[in-house]
């Protein structure tokens, strides 16, 4: 038996494929969970412990690219292995920018994913971030729950990733250009009200009721998540 009981991720809509898939990996004494569905694999992603990841591209709700980049937003570095029909070096470089820890084209044989999965998990794997924390604020990045001041703050999908970007850049200085690259994946100074008009909205909830104030504006620079 190979897998002595890793737990890994399958995310992949096609059905047979899933099944050829699943079939070899508990054979090999793998536990796999699937979904069929991008927003449920994500889901998934972020709520349990995987030893790796196996991620089709073309996926239905969210692609697989999307949710490599949701994933890692959240501060999960565990390992993503990326199965697509789009074979091209292009696509290929694309996905490993984009995240994935390698990239494997369709049609496949079994043996080599294996032998992918197993060269994957031999090698050391980073220790898994699973809380982010400035002063008395805390995100609990398994969950996705944010705290101030031990009381649970509610917030939108987009604040929170926004949050958790400003968090991890450990009081960095970041423009607005750069957090809609990074955080809404777009790249356009025009959209930068959209940044400030989020920041407002985040200062809202997690710094009014709260001291200290922790989400600073850096005039004709940008902002930055600290304490002053």
């Amino acid at each position: 038996m190979h897998g002595t009981g890793l737990n890994l991720l399958l995310i992949e809509d096609d059905l047979k494929i899933a099944a050829f898939i699943l079939k070899g990996l508990r054979k090999a004494g793998y536990m796999v969970d699937h979904a069929t569905e991008g927003c449920e694999g994500l889901r998934l992603a972020l709520e349990q412990t995987y030893a790796l990841l196996i991620i089709d591209l073309m996926l239905p709700g969210m692609n697989g690219i999307e949710i490599i980049r949701k994933f890692r937003q959240a501060g999960r570095d565990g390992p993503v292995l990326i199965l697509s029909a789009k074979n091209d070096i292009e696509d290929r470089v694309q996905g490993l920018q984009d995240g994935a820890d390698d990239y494997l084209g369709k049609p496949f044989s079994f043996a080599e994913l294996l032998a992918r999965i197993e060269a994957r998990l031999r090698r050391p794997q980073p220790v898994i971030t699973s809380s982010l924390c400035v002063a008395d604020l805390k995100v609990d990045l398994v969950r996705g729950k944010v705290y101030r001041d031990s009381h649970e703050i509610i917030l939108q999908p987009l604040e929170y990733s926004l949050l958790v970007y400003l968090m991890r850049q450990n009081g960095r200085v970041v423009s607005k250009d750069t957090i809609l690259q990074e955080v809404w994946d777009f790249n356009a100074g025009s959209l930068t009200n959209v940044v400030e008009s989020r920041i407002c909205q985040l200062r809202e909830k997690i710094d009014r009721s709260y001291e200290p104030k922790l989400i600073h504006t850096i005039r004709g620079c940008g902002y930055a998540l600290m304490v002053q």
